[in-house]
């Protein structure tokens, strides 16, 4: 695939887009194995982009590692390499259970594919995002959720920013925003710790491990 543009997100935060190799079939929600060059470095990344999409968008913190450098100054034009698509955590098929997204940060990748496709192939299914953030400026992509929630009415946003002295995700906001909690399907994404501390959260609830789907970003 080539580099069709790069375009600042957030703060600190990139998004690549790539021309969508021909035949490359994926679902919302599923990660690919993207290398830079011939026999470069690689990492995994969710497709931050949705299957109807031309485009392939990869989006990711920006730390000082050789992959980002390189990703950094790469031209329109540049090639890379994916091998894919993997990774199971995909929107449940059932629309009559309704799905609550937990996601910390650069977490938000996959959600952002499973909401496109939803309003694209205008899913039934009700769809609460919990979206936590430090502050509105390292929110990836919260523009346009905040459009999406407009525009797709089974979607609701409940977007915390920590340095505002917002409550983080936990329990007590859950509740607030979630009348019966061990109703949803739950998909969380973020840092390992996160995840970790949602699954034990949710496993007190009373959910059990089959109606929970995780994906840690370990900074990437």
């Amino acid at each position: 695939m080539r580099l069709v543009r790069r375009e600042t997100v957030a703060e600190g935060t990139m998004a690549c887009h790539f021309a969508r190799p021909r035949g490359f079939d994926f679902q919302a929600g599923q990660n690919a194995l993207v290398t830079l060059g011939e026999v470069g470095e690689s990492r995994t990344f969710t497709i931050a982009s949705a299957p109807h999409e031309g485009e392939l968008m990869f989006a990711t913190r920006m730390r000082d590692s050789a992959f980002k450098s390189r990703l950094r100054t790469l031209e329109a034009g540049a090639a890379a390499t994916i091998d894919g698509p993997a990774g199971m955590m995909v929107l449940h098929a059932d629309a009559a259970r309704p799905a609550v997204f937990l996601a910390g940060g650069i977490g938000i990748t996959p959600f952002l594919s499973m909401l496109r496709d939803a309003r694209h192939r205008r899913l039934a299914h009700r769809i609460t995002l919990f979206y936590s953030n430090r502050r509105p400026q390292s929110a990836a992509f919260l523009d346009e959720l905040q459009a999406l929630e407009k525009a797709h009415p089974g979607f609701r946003l409940v977007a915390p920013m920590t340095e505002a002295g917002d409550a983080p995700i936990g329990e007590s906001l859950l509740r607030q925003h979630v009348a019966d909690v061990k109703a949803p399907v739950y998909y969380f994404a973020g840092p390992p710790a996160m995840t970790m501390e949602l699954q034990g959260m949710l496993a007190g609830l009373g959910v059990t491990p089959d109606e929970m789907h995780s994906e840690e970003f370990y900074g990437y």
